[in-house]
């Protein structure tokens, strides 16, 4: 990745993670804030309908006092003091005062817990009221609440009783008035609250049970589907104690509310469930806040990373492109253009170290030629030692044959002429030995220029496999079997042809001269970063870490034969094609030499060279 993307980065991040960051802090101080808010308005809610629970209680409880310091009521109790008078003649005194002193519900029970007189429910008489010893326990102690069976349904109510004693026995007045919906109704709501009433009935969650004083109807009219409430009303009932939960609507998270279920018991040693108040509080407000905060996140991080993009380019004609100049020059020197160089402009960092390359190349140039220099003056004692030392083995036997061929002339004349003939074949060895040493380094010391035109790397290599085939399958040695991997995709590259198929072919000839006892000879191409790569594999006898090292110095050989020029031929034509030669290998595991050559060289001077061999100007 290039420095100038790499900005760009960094940029387009360091906008999106500080948007996103703010977003998220501004998302959870609003959330916090709501949630406050929604407690606060909660608590004041439930205190509101604590506080008209309490007023209607105390408006229930004198109702009944009053009743209860009624001549009727006074009468009653009289008549039935220590008597078991017929309670038919008090049929309908429940109902008559229960309308009178405006109570929903009034019963008249007697010591015993037996029904005396009931508004509500008049064929009640003469039965056992459910639930008496609580009642009876709970007189004078303020209103409780009372689930009331009525003829046909039951229903929720606030209730207070109170006990009128005459003589030893007493009679207790229980009057009521339905918690529904006009009490909910009643209640001060903020717009975006509501509250609902569940009838705790019943083993299952039942639609029915549930008012909500904005509908007009029953629970069939509803604003909402009221299954919805149903696991809230579950988790009431399982846990016996207060539950918050979500309950959306609909796919719109708008439409959502937060809701409180506040359980609502009975008297009694266990306090039984009678009902569960439900406050809801809108989400809406909070949802839409919250898409603002987003919308407002994702137009503000767009802008940031236009921002970011301008902002690269602008850090990237001052910044990045004195370093991608540096960069390219670094690569001119590593691909012998010592001459290169960086214009500088300005006084900061990046100028500095422009000037640093610059004087770094001038010195490295001065080093170059003093060392050319030096190799020169190096390379004339050691061309000279080498040569001495392959001129003088064959000049020894030379010696010797003369040697003996004065010998034999001098002293055995009679033998002299086979000895002539033998001695004159030797003769002939040793200087065909000498013209072919004398040959090889003039060879090297004769190294032509390139000669470059398009070619095609794949042919060149198919084509020395060829002339190996027969060797390969030799009979007299052990047989060698060549694998050809080549890349179908290998673009053309600027060379020299015949170069090449030499360099190839000496590396071949050196994995053959590795597998006397035979083996896998691989030949591979491929093109990776504007490079065509070649690979020579063997699997032969491998080389040490120290011949890896000093395999292309000249002269330098670990056969026995050798001249230790093959390899330094194949390092000169690479070197002179802009290439690099390696080589990797360890003992007893093969060799692999890997060329790489550049496949960006001068169009121009491969078109000057075509056109010189259509002109019949190239060697042949």
């Amino acid at each position: 990745m290039s420095f100038r993307r790499k900005l760009l980065l960094v940029f387009a991040l360091t906008v999106f993670l500080s948007v996103a960051g703010v977003a998220l802090l501004v998302q959870w101080v609003t959330r916090n804030a709501f949630e406050k808010t929604e407690n606060q308005r909660t608590a004041a809610l439930v205190a509101q309908f604590q506080r008209e629970f309490s007023r209607r209680g105390d408006d229930v409880a004198r109702r009944v006092d009053a009743i209860a310091a009624s001549d009727s009521v006074t009468r009653m109790a009289t008549a039935l003091n220590g008597t078991s008078s017929d309670f038919a003649e008090y049929f309908d005194l429940a109902r008559s005062t229960a309308e009178s002193h405006q109570l929903d519900f009034l019963e008249i029970v007697d010591r015993k817990g037996s029904i005396i007189s009931s508004a509500q429910w008049a064929a009640k008489f003469g039965y056992p009221e459910p639930g008496f010893e609580s009642l009876s326990t709970s007189v004078d102690e303020g209103p409780f609440l009372k689930l009331e069976e009525l003829q046909d349904s039951t229903a929720l109510g606030l209730f207070a009783a109170h006990a009128v004693r005459a003589g030893e026995n007493s009679v207790y007045v229980i009057g009521g008035r339905r918690l529904d919906k006009n009490f909910l109704a009643a209640l001060d709501l903020p717009a975006d609250m509501r509250a609902l009433l569940y009838q705790n009935r019943g083993d299952r969650f039942s639609p029915d049970l549930l008012l909500d004083p904005a509908a007009s109807g029953g629970a069939a009219e509803l604003n909402h589907p009221a299954n919805k409430f149903a696991p809230l009303v579950e988790a009431v009932r399982k846990y016996n104690q207060e539950i918050t939960a979500i309950v959306d609507w609909s796919s719109d998270r708008a439409d959502e509310e937060v809701f409180h279920a506040i359980p609502l018991r009975g008297i009694g040693k266990d306090h039984p469930l009678l009902g569960i108040l439900l406050i809801g509080n809108s989400r809406r407000s909070y949802v839409e806040l919250k898409r603002r905060i987003r919308d407002s996140a994702l137009l503000v991080g767009g802008g940031g990373i236009v921002l970011a993009i301008l902002l690269s380019s602008w850090a990237s004609a001052r910044v990045t492109r004195p370093v991608v100049q540096l960069a390219r020059a670094a690569q001119d020197v590593a691909s012998g253009n010592w001459n290169a160089s960086v214009h500088v402009e300005g006084h900061d960092e990046v100028a500095q170290l422009a000037e640093s390359f610059n004087s770094m190349t001038r010195e490295l140039l001065a080093h170059k030629e003093r060392l050319v220099q030096s190799e020169r003056v190096a390379a004339w004692p050691e061309l000279a030692r080498r040569l001495a030392h392959e001129l003088k083995n064959p000049l020894f036997p030379l010696q010797l044959t003369v040697e003996n061929l004065i010998r034999a002339r001098s002293q055995s004349p009679e033998m002299f002429e086979e000895i002539f003939h033998e001695s004159s074949r030797t003769l002939l060895a040793e200087i065909s030995n000498l013209k072919a040493i004398i040959g090889r380094f003039s060879e090297f010391s004769k190294m032509p220029q390139p000669q470059l035109q398009l070619v095609q790397v794949n042919e060149i290599v198919e084509t020395v496999a060829r002339l190996f085939q027969s060797q390969f399958q030799a009979e007299g040695r052990a047989a060698i079997v060549c694998r050809l991997a080549l890349d179908p995709h290998l673009p053309q590259i600027v060379a020299d042809p015949e170069l090449l198929h030499r360099a190839l072919s000496n590396l071949v000839l050196n994995a053959m001269d590795a597998m006397p006892n035979g083996g896998t000879l691989t030949l591979r191409t491929r093109s990776e970063d504007a490079k065509v790569i070649v690979a020579i594999a063997d699997t032969g006898s491998g080389l040490t870490r120290e011949e890896c090292e000093r395999i292309f110095t000249p002269y330098y050989t670990s056969k026995q034969h050798g001249t230790g020029l093959g390899l330094a031929i194949v390092q000169s034509v690479i070197s002179d094609h802009g290439g690099t030669i390696s080589v990797q290998s360890e003992p007893g595991k093969g060799s692999v030499f890997v060329i790489e050559l550049p496949n960006h060289v001068d169009a121009r001077q491969a078109t000057f060279t075509n056109a010189e061999e259509t002109a019949g100007k190239l060697p042949v």
